[in-house]
């Protein structure tokens, strides 16, 4: 029966398999923004504790678009187990930091799942991840210029207070 339903599925086990990483990956994406909502709400950077509560919907809201797709095409979608988050920074701007580093590492994920579509010619697949492309452009901009706030504003006297008033303010514009 195994053999019949993998039949009918529409993608293969290889790129089903590198989605289920992903679910992982966005499912751990959304526990580490959690952690660093936390921190910061426990630091008392309230602006940037917001900013990262909602990071961490957009990454859940990520996991269920691919746990979704998996299921929608005939393969079996994977609920991850998630362990290894940091709770604990030694400065705000690691905080910044890491979420940048987190957002490089889901892109690099996202390609290799393209290069592998691109390999299988898997051409819808490849279409549905158009949309996390574009989603990680944004992710990364958004994240490099919450870390730029560093370097203009300072984290001096009240540079600090003053960057978490800014990182909610931070938008994207499509060109």
């Amino acid at each position: 029966m195994k053999d019949i339903i993998r039949a009918k599925c529409l993608i293969s086990s290889d790129i089903e398999a590198l989605i289920n990483q992903q679910i992982k990956k966005e499912a751990h994406s959304s526990a580490i923004y959690l952690a660093m909502a936390s921190w910061c709400n426990q630091n008392g950077f309230d602006f940037s504790s917001d900013y990262f509560f909602k990071q961490a919907e957009e990454e859940r809201m990520h996991q269920l678009k691919f746990y979704k797709y998996v299921l929608d095409m005939g393969g079996s979608a994977i609920s991850p187990d998630i362990t290894n988050v940091k709770q604990e920074y030694n400065s705000f701007r690691e905080v910044f930091e890491d979420a940048l580093d987190q957002e490089i590492s889901v892109t690099q994920s996202i390609k290799n799942i393209a290069a592998r579509c691109y390999k299988e010619q898997d051409f819808v697949t490849l279409e549905f991840l158009n949309w996390f492309f574009k989603e990680q452009r944004e992710e990364e901009y958004k994240a490099r210029r919450a870390l730029e706030l560093f370097d203009v504003i300072g984290e001096e006297g009240t540079g600090r207070w003053e960057i978490d008033k800014h990182v909610n303010k931070i938008s994207y514009q499509e060109t």
